[in-house]
């Protein structure tokens, strides 16, 4: 029993301080996904580059960003979120600047891929962990979808301060004050970031409603060969992977599928997609506390994450069908960025809960890291590129949508799969 150093008042206060950190990673992380769907047109038309060349140097970004990832996972287990975070401002800064100078194509894709990714690669594992270190049960879910909504806030504010930037400059100027936002930001949660809550003698606030208190899961302390020997971690990166190949196709081409295949204009397209993240500011708490009801209602954490595992990616082929069936008809299309939010509400969050769920807190960081680097090094970077490639072979966007739902129908059948505990279903 840990002997706690501080009140619960003061308790509460470093778990609030926690979220608001994560929350300030996540908008820089997302506002990378965000931006780079609209500036990619411009960019194109100024450079001459193809929709593959410019989503390639996207692709690895993401590619270096998990391989980050990892490394980030072992900080954050060892001495929490402050390094992770400075070292994310610093780095994820230098992306957006000195990729704002680029003239010729390596000029773009090393900068960009290098910095970038190692910039955004320090955001998400030590956002997703720390919040987890310190929320677990049915206290988790509604507390990091308060940190999740910096995505959609990052989607919404940055798309349109992009949009407006470049209604009467360009996308070189663009970067260089996204860098500057990134920097801020960062510095900011890295100094109201904390440390893991046994460093206050604080034990995570929902213990009380986890079963697997009682034969101290969550004190174990697993190798990474011990927890990758088993198949609940890859279930989760499975599941995890086949959602981020068809999410990532849809946020990088998304804003070009309604100006190519609808004949919509850069201003409405980026509209459209801007309303993906007014949608997603309330479908992240909003479905954080329908998660954790889940929970609550089967009183049993793992059973409740991977019910919401089953219906998110569902819920991503109802949102690719609403937007070939709707070919830019703005309601089918509001409709299908409503969806796609709450799709995007529950299964990055999701899939970190159920994991931790099974393998307890201790030693998550570096779990979740290599899982991470796993499916962020693969996901991402093949989703975002079949779009591109798709698109450039046969000068539409139908293919990649279905290319799409064939991922989110696999992610959802191996959810279904994902057993209970590490031994048994």
């Amino acid at each position: 029993m840990l002997e706690s150093r501080v009140s619960e008042k003061e308790a509460k206060h470093l778990g609030y301080m926690v979220v608001l950190a994560s929350w300030l990673a996540v908008f820089c992380l997302f506002g990378y996904r965000a931006t780079f769907s609209v500036l990619q047109g411009p960019m194109a038309k100024d450079l001459g580059w193809s929709a593959s060349e410019l989503t390639l140097g996207y692709s690895l970004m993401m590619s270096v960003y998990a391989v980050t990832a990892f490394f980030s996972g072992m900080i954050i287990d060892k001495w929490g979120t402050k390094p992770a975070y400075f070292l994310g401002a610093i780095s994820g800064s230098l992306g957006f600047l000195i990729t704002s100078f680029a003239k010729t194509y390596m000029s773009y894709l090393i900068p960009y891929a290098v910095f970038a990714g190692i910039g955004t690669g320090m955001l998400w594992v030590s956002s997703t962990v720390s919040v987890r270190k310190w929320y677990v049960g049915k206290a988790y879910a509604t507390m990091w979808g308060i940190a999740f909504m910096g995505a959609p806030v990052a989607q919404v504010v940055l798309s349109l301060g992009a949009k407006q930037v470049l209604a009467t400059m360009d996308w070189r100027f663009a970067m260089r004050i996204l860098s500057l936002v990134v920097l801020i930001a960062l510095i900011i949660a890295t100094l109201v970031a904390k440390k893991n809550p046994k460093y206050y003698g604080l034990e995570p606030f929902g213990m009380d409603t986890l079963k697997v208190k009682k034969n101290n899961v969550n004190d174990k302390e697993w190798s990474i060969k011990q927890a990758f020997s088993t198949f609940p971690i890859w279930g989760a990166i499975i599941a995890f992977l086949t959602s981020m190949v068809a999410e990532f196709l849809v946020w990088t081409q998304i804003v070009k599928y309604w100006m190519a295949d609808c004949d919509l204009s850069l201003s409405t397209a980026t509209n459209l997609y801007v309303v993906i993240g007014i949608a997603g500011i309330l479908t992240m708490p909003l479905m954080g506390v329908v998660a954790d009801k889940m929970v609550t209602k089967l009183n049993h954490e793992t059973k409740g994450r991977k019910f919401m595992l089953i219906f998110a990616p569902i819920t991503g082929v109802i949102a690719c069908l609403a937007l070939m069936v709707g070919k830019g008809a703005l309601t089918l299309s509001i409709v299908s960025c409503i969806v796609f939010a709450v799709y995007w509400a529950i299964e990055p969050g999701g899939v970190a809960g159920y994991a931790a769920s099974v393998y307890g807190n201790k030693t998550f960081g570096k779990i979740w890291g290599l899982s991470t680097l796993i499916v962020m090094g693969i996901g991402p970077a093949l989703g975002s590129f079949m779009g591109a490639y798709l698109y450039d072979i046969s000068g539409s966007y139908y293919n990649s949508l279905k290319f799409a739902m064939a991922s989110f129908v696999i992610s959802a059948i191996v959810a279904m799969l994902l057993p209970l505990s590490i031994d048994k279903d």
